[in-house]
């Protein structure tokens, strides 16, 4: 049997040695290579994460945006609850004022109720001041033209003395709350 040590080997100390030499170049070279994957693969998760972090931002401000805009609906759902709470009870006290109105009509000229007319226009003026105060304005619009939104014409009529779609007269009183209809004016409007 042959040792190892008692070959020769063919290759000579020198070639060996920097055979040994390349191999260390071969293994820099590998390591550099190595090095360079661990940056390109490095860079390529930096992309991902900015990429994610894009992402996450905009879904941020989507979702901020969603509740700054829930939050101002709301607002504005409880401003209009409370400025608009009072509608029912506004239009329950229309004819109330109508009645008062049609009581005044009738007692206007008749000098045995001077006193029961005054003092029912004084409770009629106090009524028009306290719906007044909670925004309730009144819709006559007698000489004005006829605007649908806040008008119902009851019948047309020829005038000559007014412009055509004018209102000639108003049969019945309409109520704003807020600028909110809440009843139109009965009107009749010229041809």
């Amino acid at each position: 049997m042959t040792h190892e040590k008692d070959i020769e080997s063919p290759v000579s100390p020198e070639l060996h040695e920097h055979h040994h030499h390349d191999g260390e170049c071969c293994h820099h070279d590998h390591g550099e290579a190595m090095d360079l994957l661990d940056v390109v693969g490095a860079h390529q998760r930096i992309l991902e994460l900015e990429s994610q972090l894009t992402q996450l931002k905009d879904e941020s401000l989507r979702a901020l945006a969603d509740a700054q805009n829930i939050r101002r609906r709301a607002e504005r759902d409880v401003e209009n609850a409370h400025k608009f709470a009072l509608e029912k009870f506004v239009n329950a006290l229309m004819p109330i004022v109508d009645s008062l109105e049609r009581g005044l009509s009738l007692i206007a000229n008749d000098e045995t109720q001077k006193a029961s007319y005054e003092g029912m226009q004084m409770t009629f003026k106090m009524f028009e001041d306290t719906l007044a105060k909670f925004n309730v304005e009144v819709v006559s619009p007698e000489g004005q033209p006829f605007n649908p939104e806040f008008h119902q014409a009851m019948s047309m009529q020829e005038n000559k003395d007014v412009e055509p779609n004018s209102v000639i007269a108003v049969l019945q009183k309409g109520y704003t709350l807020h600028g909110r209809l809440v009843r139109p004016a009965m009107v009749i409007v010229s041809k």
